[in-house]
This record gives structure tokens, sequence and C-alpha cells, in this order.
């Protein structure tokens, strides 16, 4: 069951469209046969299923819950809507510039899950994957941050140095771009390196984890539901993800 809901998670995007051959094609359309995944953080149906997320799985070293329901604002904006507005908005920006877009889920499919070893898998498909989130932190905290893997013998070393170097494209690309400041209250300097996320763990590929902002927080929550607000955003992942694979 498990297995078939992994590969009904997968939705692969519309190939690009051709584009010219040879450098100016390069310039115009920078990621093409780049393969992006983007993992919507959490699903509409997991407060429904309650004992399917919060069965444990193994996630590398560590043991956590298949998944979480996700967080929402004081007004009841929930993170799985933020996610979902989110990734669409940088999945379309990201085919502009000739990428291939694969999501661990989409709206209702599944149900419930994909558990976060799932998750993990699908984005192993990719070159590269970018997890969205928004954090549930006490309401004076703010910012956004993002997520780098830690090193975990056995598991991560092979991705942490094309990781970093996009966690740091992330986090330059957003201070630069969009509305909401680096976070007074997790990592430094808007980058937070963790061993504790599966994820992040079993992760083939570079991968970050971006908490956009502080759903809690009022100026948060305001912008993370702001549609021009997540255009920025979405403007500003796709060139952290462009000027990475130009860095190579």
């Amino acid at each position: 069951m498990l297995a078939s809901l992994a590969a009904a998670a997968v939705v692969a995007a519309t190939s690009p469209a051709t584009a010219p051959a040879g450098p100016l094609a390069r310039v115009a359309r920078p990621l093409t046969g780049v393969v992006v995944n983007i993992d919507p953080g959490h699903n509409p149906g997991n407060a429904a299923h309650a004992s399917l997320i919060n069965r444990i799985v193994h996630a590398g070293p560590i043991r956590k819950a298949c998944d979480t329901a996700g967080a929402s604002t004081n007004t009841g904006y929930p993170e799985w809507k933020f996610t979902l507005q989110l990734s669409t908005r940088v999945a379309r920006r990201l085919r502009a510039q000739g990428a291939t877009v694969t999501f661990t889920h989409a709206l209702n499919t599944p149900a419930w899950g994909p558990c976060i070893t799932q998750r993990a898998a699908i984005g192993n498909r990719a070159d590269v994957a970018i997890s969205i989130h928004a954090d549930g932190a006490p309401a004076a905290a703010r910012g956004f941050h993002v997520i780098r893997p830690a090193y975990v013998p056995r598991y991560t070393g092979d991705i942490l140095r094309r990781s970093n170097l996009l966690a740091v494209q992330v986090r330059d690309s957003l201070r630069a771009l969009h509305g909401i400041p680096v976070s007074t209250y997790a990592g430094h300097a808007g980058i937070d390196t963790r061993a504790d996320l599966g994820g992040l763990t079993l992760s083939n590929v570079p991968k970050v984890f971006v908490e956009h902002g502080n759903m809690r927080n009022v100026a948060d929550a305001r912008l993370l539901a702001s549609p021009r607000e997540q255009e920025r955003t979405a403007a500003a992942l796709v060139a952290a993800l462009v000027r990475w694979h130009r860095a190579g």
C-alpha cells in the first residue's frame, strides 16, 4: 500500500516547450535538463488520518513520526495550503527556466502523507530537491530560515557541500527579494543545520528545507498568505536555484 501511495504521489510536470538549441537556449532557459523536486510540506488530509501519520518510521539512524498536520495562522490559514500555493508558483517559474518539475504530492493526492521516508525517496529521483514549509513558533518570533542537512555518517556526507551552497543561495535570494526578514529565533543568519529531519538525512541529492516565516506571527502570517508576496518568494527561490546550478 505504501509503495503504491508513493508511486501515486509523484506528479511530473508538463515537458518544457521546445527551446532553441545551442548557447541561446542555455542563456534563455538555464535549467534545461535539470529535474527539480518540490516537496510541499504536509497534506490537507493529514489531520484526518492521525493514526497513520503518527506511526513511527525509520528515517536513517533516527525514528520519527511519518508526518505531521503542520501549523496554521491565528486566523486558520493552514500550512498545507500555503505550501501547495507557493509550490505551484515555484513550479511554473521553474518550467519557464527549462526545468522538469516533480512533486512529492499534489492537492488531495494522496489523501494523507506521504511519509517523510517516501518524500525523500521521491526527491531522490530528481537532481535537486527543496521542501517548502512555514513554521509554528511563538508569536513574538519572526522571519524565515533555511535548513541544511548536518553530517550524518553513512547518510549525508555526499550531499553536504552542494546542499550548503543551495542553502546560502536560497537565504541570500530570499533576503534580497521578499518581504519577510531573516529569522530572529532559529539558526544563525538565516541558516540552520539539523540532523533530525528524515527528509534531509535520507536525501541522496542536494536538498534544503525552507521555513518561509512564522505562521503565528501576525506580520509574517499576513505576508505568507499574500499572493503578491508568494510570487516574490517564488521568484527568489527560482533565482537561487538558477545561480546554484550555474555554480556547479
